[in-house]
């Protein structure tokens, strides 16, 4: 495969991962309702890491620690386990289709300029009209006309979880010098499922069994798709077309989460957030475009 057709490969596996993360948002919202943000974190990464077992066993992959692959894994570990306790409280609060809309507009423009304050790489002309776009788009999401709803409690919590899912991209893409991606993602699984279980210890973690069918596939959707399936994808294509592209393809995740949380969660629509996202949307285009 050369490197066109391989780019377009993982283009297209970004798109599938992308409607997985979008329908994983009403999945959280559903979480929410009626189980404690410790228990879900817990059973999340407890049902990731078990997941990624029979892919494991598929690819064969020999796994390869050393000391620079182990500092990637803790400190991807430490920001996953962050971005999932930020995401609950803002879900908690808020809602599943403006919270996806937030953190997938603004994290990808954050990611670009981490990545080129930081690496001193370069913008072309066409990524800064798809940066402006992004920066109007996430201006007419946020209402930051009027500060007051900028500012709510939910709305900081989708804030920080942006920030923090773009040092999660950047780390992604240069830990490939050091570990393979599968087994990147299964170890910082691994270590997020002990720590959560370490902090959830005295909480009623049996509780989830007395939940019903649709607590479960939410759980088992938002575990296996929106995260086993969907990160090792996105950690993989970081590592081959680079942070910048790769997560300038979350600015598509509000137009699957919003119809997913308008056809299960009943939510509607609203006009700004719509439009926000058509413009993020068109953010993708002009950043990705040669």
């Amino acid at each position: 495969m050369n490197l066109k057709n391989e780019n377009r490969h993982y283009e297209w596996l970004l798109l599938i991962a992308m409607l997985f993360w979008g329908g994983g948002w009403t999945a959280l919202k559903i979480l929410t309702l009626n189980v404690s943000m410790d228990v879900i974190v817990f059973w999340r990464f407890f049902l990731m890491s078990l997941s990624f077992l029979p892919i494991l066993y598929f690819f064969k992959e020999p796994i390869r620690l050393s000391k620079n692959s182990l500092t990637f894994i803790l400190g991807s570990s430490v920001l996953n386990i962050a971005f999932m306790v930020s995401s609950f409280l803002g879900i908690k609060y808020g809602l599943a289709g403006a919270g996806s809309v937030i953190i997938t507009s603004i994290s990808p423009l954050l990611t670009f300029i981490l990545v080129t304050l930081i690496f001193k790489n370069s913008i072309s002309k066409m990524q800064y009209i798809g940066l402006v776009l992004g920066l109007l788009g996430a201006y007419i999401i946020l209402e930051l006309n009027d500060l007051s709803l900028f500012l709510n409690e939910s709305n900081l919590y989708f804030i920080l979880c942006a920030l923090i899912w773009a040092g999660v991209t950047i780390l992604s893409q240069h830990s490939h010098k050091h570990i393979h991606p599968i087994h990147y993602s299964f170890f910082i699984s691994l270590i997020a499922t002990i720590a959560s279980f370490v902090y959830a210890y005295n909480s009623n973690l049996l509780q989830v069994f007395d939940e019903g069918p649709t607590f479960w596939i939410s759980l088992i959707y938002l575990a296996v798709f929106g995260q086993t399936i969907a990160t090792t994808i996105f950690f993989m294509a970081s590592g081959k077309i680079g942070s910048q592209r790769t997560s300038s393809f979350m600015f598509l995740v509000p137009v699957f989460a919003l119809f997913s949380a308008w056809l299960i969660l009943n939510e509607a629509m609203q006009i700004h957030i719509l439009l926000g996202g058509a413009l993020s949307m068109l953010a993708v285009y002009f950043i990705n475009k040669k």
